[in-house]
C-alpha cells in the first residue's frame, strides 16, 4: 500500500523539554491508526508535527511521499485540532464555519456549486444540516465537535487527522461521530487520530501506536485486541480535565 505518512527518528522539543524521542510512525493508504498513551507521552505533539505546527529537531517526515518542507497540497488533508470550539469570537453560522474548511479547494476564493455541495454533504454526514443557519455560539459541546469534523470533511480529504475527537463529547454525539468516521473509512479515507480511549471507534482501528515518554512502545493491533485490559502506559486521567477550550482558527492551522 502507498505510504501516506512516514515519520522516521523524529525528535521534537517544547521549550527546552524533549517531547518526541526518535518516533517512527508509518500510516498507509486506507489505514485507521490510533495514537494512544498517557498524558505528556507525545501523542498530540506527534499529530501537530505531521501538520507542520511543531518543527522536528531531527528525523524525517514525509506526506504522500513528499518531504514536509516541500509539501504544499494541504487540500488532501482534513485536520481536527485538539479542544477547540467552533466559535472564534466572530459571529458565524454553522454553514460559514464549515465553508471555511473548503477554502483550500476553492478557485480564487470564490465558492462553486461543487464547494457548496461538499459543505452541505459534510453537514449531513455529522447530522447538523438542520442547524446550518444557526449561530455556532448556540451549540452544545458535542455539536461544536460535529461542526469541526464537518469542516475537516468539507475538503473531501484523502487523509483525516483528528486530535481527541471524542473528548468532552456526549454519548449521542460520539455515536454520530463514530458513524461518520465509519462512512469515511468505507470510502477509503486514511485516518490518524489521537484517542484517550478506543470507545465506539474500537471496531474501526487497524493499528494502535502507543507512546510513552516520547517513544513508541507498541505498534500493532489495539492492546485490547491482544487481551490487555489497560493501554500500556495509560494513566486513565483525562488529558483535558480543567483546561478551557481555545477558539478555532480558519484554515488547516
Amino acid at each position: 500500500m502507498d505510504t501516506v505518512i512516514s515519520m522516521r527518528g523524529a525528535t521534537a522539543t517544547l521549550g527546552s523539554r524533549p517531547v518526541l524521542r526518535g518516533v517512527d510512525l508509518t500510516v498507509r493508504r486506507g489505514e485507521v491508526v490510533a495514537l494512544l498513551g498517557a498524558n505528556g507521552s507525545g501523542k498530540s505533539t506527534a499529530i501537530r508535527a505531521v501538520v507542520g505546527q511543531v518543527p522536528l529537531t531531527s528525523g524525517g517526515l514525509e506526506l504522500f511521499g513528499t518531504p514536509l518542507n516541500r509539501f504544499r497540497d494541504w487540500a488532501r488533508i482534513g485536520y481536527v485540532p485538539q479542544r477547540t470550539t467552533a466559535a472564534s469570537g466572530v459571529p458565524a453560522t454553522v454553514r460559514e464555519v464549515v465553508s471555511a474548511g473548503r477554502l483550500a479547494r476553492t478557485k480564487l476564493g470564490l465558492p462553486r456549486k461543487a464547494d457548496r455541495r461538499a459543505v452541505e454533504h459534510a453537514l449531513e454526514l455529522v447530522g447538523m444540516a438542520d442547524r446550518a443557519a444557526d449561530p455556532v455560539e448556540a451549540l452544545s459541546g458535542g455539536q461544536h465537535q460535529r461542526v469541526l469534523i464537518a469542516r475537516a470533511l468539507s475538503v473531501e480529504p484523502e487523509l483525516l487527522i483528528m486530535d481527541e475527537p471524542m473528548a468532552g463529547v456526549d454519548l449521542a454525539s460520539q455515536e454520530v461521530l463514530a458513524g461518520t468516521l465509519r462512512e469515511q473509512v468505507s470510502l477509503g479515507t486514511t485516518v490518524l487520530l489521537v484517542l484517550h480511549e478506543l470507545g465506539p471507534l474500537e471496531p474501526l482501528i487497524d493499528r494502535a501506536v502507543v507512546l510513552r515518554d516520547g517513544c513508541v512502545v507498541h505498534d500493532g493491533p489495539p492492546p485490547k485486541a491482544q487481551g490487555q485490559h489497560a493501554l500500556p502506559g495509560h494513566d486513565h486521567v483525562h488529558p483535558h480535565a480543567g483546561h478551557a477550550a481555545e477558539p478555532i482558527r480558519t484554515g488547516l492551522f
